[in-house]
């Protein structure tokens, strides 16, 4: 029997390495294009707080002209994690997309905790990114090195 159990375990193991990075790379597309779009047309329950945000950082810009920006930011970067020859390009702009949006913590502190570590649902919202930049983390661990061009 437990030869049986570890045949199946060196299976299961070989079959997630070869999903892993598809899947790794499809879910942040879905996730960075779907917001995206969610955001460019309006419906997206973040827009309060990236409003909120962008008039803290940024008041010389217009909301209409931020989120259109914003969310074709985030398009691109979808985009570009599903492309892998992408993926370095898709990394340098999820590090100031990440830096940003980590922002309303320290910002805005009553939009974003209810209390003592304790964060609202837009705060929950932010600390899940942590997860997003692991994934990332495991797409860039997976890239090879680029080699220097005699």
């Amino acid at each position: 029997m437990r030869k049986y159990l570890e045949q199946f375990d060196v299976w299961f193991i070989h079959l997630l390495r070869k999903l892993s990075m598809p899947a790794a790379r499809i879910a942040l597309f879905i996730v960075f294009f779907w917001f995206g779009i969610l955001k460019i047309i309006g419906t997206s329950p973040a827009n309060p707080l990236v409003a909120d945000l962008m008039r803290t950082t940024l008041p010389f810009m217009t909301w209409e002209t931020f989120i259109v920006i914003f969310s074709l930011y985030e398009i691109i970067i979808g985009i570009s994690f599903l492309i892998p020859r992408l993926a370095r390009f898709a990394i340098a702009l999820l590090i100031p997309h990440m830096v940003m949006t980590v922002l309303p913590l320290i910002l805005l502190p009553t939009m974003t905790w209810q209390g003592f570590l304790t964060p609202t649902l837009e705060g929950q919202y932010i600390i899940k990114n942590l997860v997003i930049i692991a994934l990332a983390m495991s797409v860039a661990a997976h890239l090879h090195p680029m080699r220097k061009k005699n």
